[in-house]
C-alpha cells in the first residue's frame, strides 16, 4: 500500500508533463498553420536595409548565376519573405543570408550592419564584386557556422577575428588578392574544432607553414587550397584524416609523399597537380574504393604504376601526366568501368599499347603521348564514347588498324611523332564526321590525300600533315574543295611546290605553316585570296623570290626566314604585326620608313641580309612593347639611333657585324629590361660603357672587335654594377689599364649556379604553332654561337642563353696583375685574358672555378709556376698558357694529363709532361688514390685523358654541336691546336 502511495505522485507528474507536451504541440501546429512565415525582428529588418543601402546592383554583371536578389527587398514587407533571407520559425530572428551571385558591388564598412544580425548562422556573399578588404568584426557573429566569401574580389589580409569563429563548420574565402598570414591561419586551425569544409583557393598563403595543417580537426571533410603559393613539405598525415573526402592542393610548390597505408576510406577527390610531390604511388591507393577523381600530374612521382590502381571501379578521371612513372601498362584491367579520362602522358612508360583502353564503356579521352610506347596498334573494339585520342611522341610503328576509323564520335586524333607507316588515304578519315583535330605529322606515311574527300569533314578545324615526305595530296576529281571550319593547317616538310588552291576557300584559316618546302616564285594577290583571317603565316625555308602582296589585315606573326627574297614587299606590312622574321635572305637597300608604322611589334629580325644605309631613328623607340631587335650581319652604317628614349620593354638588341660607328647612345641605359646586347664587329669608338651597369637584367654584353679604348672604369653608383652579367666579351679592342677588382666583385650572377628553368610561357607559345626559335626570341634567350677556327676547320657550338657564361678580355692592352677576386666567379665556363700585358703569377684562386671549361692566358708576361690548384678543374677541356714567362714543372693529374705541347709553348722555363724537357727536381709524389689498371675508375680516367670525360667543351649536355669536319671536336683538338675562342651571336 505504501509502495502504491509513493508511485502515485510520480505517475501524476508524468501525466501532467505528457499533457503539457501535447498541448504545446497543438498550439505550435495551430500557430504555424495560422502564421506560416514568422515575423522578422525589427532590428534585423533595419540591419538588412542599412546593409543593402551601402551597396549597388551592377546591371552589367552577366554571370550565369547573376540575379539581383536584393532588388525586391522592401521595408513594408516582412524581411523573412525576402529573397536570400531565412528566419527562425519561432523567434523570427534572421539565421541565414544567402546573397550569392546577387550582382552586388561596393565595400563593407568597418561597422557594417551585418554584425547586428546576432542570430546569423549562415552567411553567403559569394560571387559579388566587393572592393576593399574584409572588415574586422565578424567575431561578433558568435553563432556563425557557415561563411562563404568566394569570388568576392576582397583584397588585403584576412582579419584575425575570422579565426575566432569557433563554431564554423564551413569556411570558403576563395578569391584573388586575399592573404592569410601565419598567425591568423595558426589560430584558425586551433580554434575551428568543428570544421568540416575549408576552401581557400587562390588566397595568398606564402607565409603559412604546411605543417600547421596538422592542427586542423579530424572532422575535416573538404580541403581546398588550390593556387595558394604554398611551399614546403605537406604532411602526409592529412590524407589519413578519418572523414576526409575532398582534397585539392593543385598549383602550389608543395613537396611530400603519399601515405603507404591508412588512407581515409571516404576519399572521393584528390588533386595534387603541379607540385613537387615525389616517391612512388603506393599500392594502398587501390583501397580508395570511393574515389572518382585522381590527378597527380606535374609532380615528381616515379616507379611502377601499381596494379591495384587499375582495379578502382568508381574512378572517372585518372591524370598522371608529366611525372617519371615507368614500366609496362597492364594487359587487362578489372576496374575503370566508369572511367572517362585517362591521361598518362609525358612519363617513361614502355611496351605495347594494350587494347583495353578502347574497350572501356565510358571512356571519352585517352592521352598516352610523350612516352616510349612501341609496337603496332592491334585491332580495337569500338566504344562509341571515345572522343579524344592522343598517342603522339611515342615509338609506335606499323599501320593504323582499320578499326580505328570506326570511332565515330572521335573529335581529336593525334598520332604525331611516331614511326607509323603504310598508305594513308582520305577515305579512311571520311568516316570520322565529328573530327575537329587531325595530327599525323612526323611519321612515315605514304599515299595521296584527296582533299576533296577530306573536305567532307565539315567540322575539321586543325590539320597537321607535316614531316611526312612520302605523303602527297591532290584536289581530286571534285572542283568544290572547301574547308569551311579549318582554322589551323600545317604542311611543313611535305615537298610542296606551290600554294594549294583550296586555301582560297578556307575563309576561317588563322594559322598556316608551309615551311621547309620547295615553293618558288612570288606570292601574288590571287594566291593569297581567302587568307583574310590569317594570324600566323610561316613560309620559312622555301625558295620564294618576291612578295607582291601580303595576306590579310590581321596578321600577327610572319616568318619568311631563309628564302631568296631580294626586296621587301611593295605593299605595306599589316599594322597588326607582332612578330616579323625575314632573316637569311638576299635583301638589299634600306629599311623602308613604313616599318615604323608597326606599333604592335614584339620581334623584328632582319639579320643576315645585305641591307644598308642608316638604321631608321624610329626603331629606337617605335614600339613600347618591342622585345627583340635583330639586325646583325648586314651593311648598316652611321650611328646607332637612340633606344628606349621612353619606357620600353626591349630585351634583346643585336647590331653586330655591320659598319656602325661613333659613340654608344647613352639612352641605352634607359632600357631597363635589356638582357642581351651584341655590338661586335663594327667601327664603334668610345670608352667602356660603365653606365650600362645600372641595367638590372643585363646578362650578355658583347663589344668585341671595335675601337673601344681607355680603362675599364666602373660607375661610382652605390648599387652593384653588372650584377646579372653572365657573358662579357670586350676582346679585340684598345682597352688599357688595370683590371678593377670591383668589376669582378659585382658579378653576382657568375658567383652562383645559373638557373636553367623552363619559361612558363613556352607551352602557350607552342600552342600558337610557333616554333622553338620564336619562343626563344620571346623569352630573350637568343642562341649564342661559340666558334673556333683553324684553317679550314670550323666547329660551332650553339648554347641557349643564359646557360653559357664567360669573360673574354683578349687582344687588348690591359696590364698589371690578374686579380685574385676572379676566383670567386664559381659559375663561369670560359675565361680568356690572352694577348694583353699581364704580369705576375697566375692566381691560385683560379683553381676555385670548378665549372670552368676553357682557360686562355696566352701571350702575356706572366711569370712563376703554374699553380697546382688548377688540377682541381675537372671540367677543363681547353687550356692555353703559351707565350709567357712561366717556369717550373707542369702540374700533373686530372685534366692536365690531356693537354699537349702547344698549351705551353713559348715558356722556356717550363718542364715536365707533355714537354720533352725534363725537370731537374724530383717528380711529385704519386696520387693519393691509385686505381688498378683494369678497374672501372681507371677506365673512366682514360676517357678523361682522351678529352671526353665529364668536362666536354662548353658542356654538351646543355647544347648541341655541328661537326663540319665529320670528326669529334676533342679528336680535332688533339690534331689541330692553334685556335682561339670567338663569339658570334644570332638566331638561325
Amino acid at each position: 500500500m505504501g509502495k502504491f502511495i509513493w508511485l502515485c505522485p510520480i505517475r501524476s507528474l508524468l501525466f501532467v508533463l505528457f499533457f503539457l507536451s501535447v498541448v504545446d504541440s497543438f498550439l505550435s501546429l495551430s500557430s504555424s498553420s495560422l502564421n506560416p512565415t514568422p515575423l522578422c525582428l525589427p532590428e534585423d529588418t533595419s540591419a538588412l536595409l542599412q546593409f543593402n543601402n551601402t551597396l549597388f546592383i551592377d546591371e552589367s554583371a552577366h554571370d550565369l548565376c547573376a540575379y539581383p536578389k536584393t532588388k525586391s527587398w522592401n521595408e513594408s514587407t516582412n524581411c523573412c519573405t525576402w529573397e536570400g533571407v531565412t528566419c527562425n520559425k519561432v523567434t523570427g530572428q534572421v539565421i541565414s543570408l544567402d546573397l550569392s551571385c546577387s550582382m552586388l558591388t561596393g565595400s563593407l564598412s568597418p561597422n557594417t550592419s551585418l554584425f547586428r544580425l546576432q542570430g546569423l548562422k549562415r552567411l553567403d556573399l559569394s560571387f559579388n564584386n566587393f572592393s576593399g578588404s574584409i572588415p574586422s568584426g565578424f567575431s561578433q557573429l558568435v553563432s556563425l557556422t557557415y561563411l562563404n566569401f568566394s569570388g568576392c574580389s576582397f583584397s588585403g589580409s584576412v582579419p584575425l577575428d575570422i579565426s575566432l569563429l569557433s563554431k564554423l563548420i564551413s569556411l570558403d574565402l576563395s578569391t584573388y588578392d586575399l592573404k592569410f598570414d601565419r598567425q591568423s591561419f595558426d589560430m584558425l586551425t586551433r580554434n575551428f574544432s568543428k570544421l568540416e569544409n575549408l576552401v581557400l583557393d587562390r588566397v595568398n598563403m606564402s607565409d603559412v607553414v604546411p605543417t600547421s595543417f596538422m592542427n586542423l580537426p579530424s572532422s575535416l571533410k573538404q580541403l581546398g587550397i588550390k593556387f595558394c603559393n604554398l611551399k614546403g613539405k605537406f604532411p602526409t598525415e592529412i590524407f589519413q584524416f578519418r572523414f576526409l573526402e575532398y582534397v585539392d592542393l593543385s598549383l602550389n610548390s608543395l613537396t611530400g609523399y603519399l601515405p603507404s597505408s591508412n588512407w581515409s576510406s571516404h576519399l572521393k577527390y584528390i588533386d595534387l597537380n603541379d607540385n613537387q610531390f615525389r616517391g612512388s604511388i603506393p599500392a594502398s591507393i587501390g583501397n580508395l574504393t570511393k574515389i572518382t577523381f585522381l590527378d597527380l600530374s606535374n609532380n615528381e612521382f616515379q616507379g611502377q604504376l601499381p596494379s591495384a590502381l587499375f582495379s578502382l571501379k568508381q574512378l572517372t578521371d585518372l591524370v598522371l601526366s608529366n611525372n617519371s612513372l615507368e614500366g609496362l601498362l597492364p594487359t587487362h584491367v578489372r576496374g575503370f568501368q566508369d572511367l572517362k579520362v585517362l591521361c598518362l602522358s609525358n612519363n617513361l612508360l614502355t611496351g605495347a599499347i594494350p587494347s583495353w583502353p578502347f574497350t572501356l564503356p565510358s571512356l571519352e579521352e585517352l592521352d598516352l603521348s610523350g612516352n616510349s610506347l612501341s609496337g603496332p596498334i592491334n585491332q580495337i573494339q569500338k566504344p562509341k564514347s571515345v572522343q579524344k585520342v592522343d598517342l603522339g611522341y611515342n615509338e609506335i610503328h606499323g599501320e593504323i588498324p582499320s578499326s580505328f576509323f570506326d570511332l565515330v564520335n572521335l573529335t581529336e586524333l593525334d598520332l604525331s611523332s611516331n614511326n607509323f607507316n603504310g598508305v594513308i588515304n582520305s577515305v579512311m578519315f571520311s568516316k570520322l564526321e565529328n573530327l575537329l583535330t587531325l595530327d599525323l605529322s612526323s611519321n612515315s606515311f605514304s599515299g595521296v590525300i584527296k582533299l576533296d574527300v577530306l573536305s567532307k569533314l565539315k567540322r575539321l578545324m586543325k590539320l597537321n600533315l607535316s614531316n611526312n615526305t612520302l605523303l602527297s595530296w591532290s584536289t581530286g576529281s571534285g572542283s568544290n574543295t572547301t574547308f569551311q571550319e579549318l582554322d589551323t593547317l600545317y604542311f611543313s616538310s611535305c615537298n610542296v611546290r606551290q600554294f594549294p588552291n583550296f586555301l582560297r576557300s578556307a575563309k576561317k584559316l588563322s594559322l598556316l605553316d608551309l615551311s621547309n618546302n620547295s615553293i618558288q616564285g612570288s606570292i601574288f594577290k590571287w594566291e593569297s585570296e581567302g587568307w583574310e583571317q590569317l594570324i600566323v603565316l610561316n613560309l620559312s625555308y622555301n625558295s620564294l623570290t618576291g612578295l607582291e602582296h601580303f595576306p590579310g589585315k590581321n596578321l600577327k606573326f610572319l616568318d619568311l626566314r631563309s628564302n631568296q627574297l631580294h626586296n621587301l614587299p611593295l605593299t605595306p606590312l599589316p599594322p597588326s604585326l607582332q612578330g616579323f622574321w625575314i632573316s637569311n635572305n638576299n635583301l638589299t637597300g634600306k629599311i623602308p620608313p613604313s616599318i615604323c608604322n608597326l606599333t604592335s611589334l614584339d620581334v623584328l629580325d632582319m639579320s643576315r641580309n645585305y641591307l644598308g644605309g642608316v638604321i631608321p631613328a624610329c626603331l629606337g623607340n617605335f614600339s613600347h612593347e618591342i622585345l627583340n631587335i635583330n639586325l646583325q650581319m648586314n651593311k648598316f652604317r652611321g650611328k646607332i639611333p637612340d633606344f628606349c628614349v621612353d619606357d620600353n620593354a626591349l630585351m634583346n638588341l643585336a647590331l653586330n657585324d655591320n659598319q656602325l660607328e661613333g659613340l654608344l647612345p647613352r639612352s641605352l641605359s634607359n632600357c631597363t629590361s635589356l638582357k642581351f646586347l651584341n655590338l661586335a664587329n663594327n667601327k664603334l669608338s668610345d670608352t667602356f660603357p660603365h653606365w650600362l651597369g645600372v641595367l638590372p637584367d643585363l646578362q650578355v654584353l658583347i663589344l668585341r672587335f671595335n675601337n673601344f679604348q681607355g680603362p675599364l672604369s666602373i660607375s661610382s653608383d652605390t648599387k652593384p654594377s653588372f650584377s646579372s652579367l653572365q657573358i662579357a666579351d670586350l676582346s679585340q679592342n684598345k682597352f688599357t689599364g688595370l683590371l678593377p677588382t670591383t668589376f669582378f666583385q659585382n658579378l653576382d650572377a657568375l658567383k652562383h649556379a645559373i638557373s636553367k628553368h623552363k619559361s612558363m610561357f613556352q607551352e602557350a607559345w607552342e600552342n600558337l604553332g610557333l616554333y622553338q626559335h620564336l619562343a626563344l626570341d620571346y623569352y630573350g634567350q637568343i642562341s649564342e654561337n661559340v666558334t673556333t677556327k683553324r684553317s679550314d676547320i670550323e666547329l660551332e657550338y650553339k648554347r641557349s642563353l643564359p646557360i653559357f657564361s664567360g669573360i673574354d678580355f683578349s687582344s687588348n692592352k690591359f696590364y698589371g696583375k690578374i686579380p685574385d677576386v676572379i676566383g670567386q666567379l664559381h659559375a663561369i665556363h670560359m675565361l680568356n685574358l690572352s694577348d694583353n700585358n699581364f704580369i705576375g703569377h697566375i692566381p691560385p684562386s683560379l683553381g676555385n672555378l670548378m665549372e670552368l671549361e676553357s682557360l686562355d692566358l696566352s701571350s702575356n708576361k706572366l711569370s712563376g709556376r703554374i699553380p697546382s690548384q688548377l688540377t682541381n678543374l675537372t671540367f677543363l677541356a681547353v687550356l692555353n698558357f703559351s707565350n709567357n714567362n712561366l717556369v717550373g714543372p707542369i702540374p700533373q693529374g686530372n685534366q692536365f694529363d690531356t693537354f699537349e705541347n702547344d698549351s705551353y709553348h713559348g715558356n722556356l722555363g717550363l718542364c715536365g709532361f707533355p714537354l720533352t724537357k725534363q725537370c731537374d727536381e724530383p717528380k711529385p709524389p704519386p696520387s693519393k688514390f691509385k686505381e688498378d689498371e683494369g678497374s672501372p675508375i681507371s677506365f673512366l680516367w682514360k676517357l678523361v685523358m682522351m678529352g671526353y670525360g665529364c668536362g666536354a667543351v662548353l658542356g654538351l649536355s646543355t647544347g648541341y654541336i655541328v661537326f663540319t669536319t665529320g670528326r669529334p671536336w676533342w679528336f680535332v683538338r688533339m690534331v689541330e691546336r692553334d685556335w682561339k675562342p670567338n663569339f658570334t651571336s644570332g638566331s638561325n
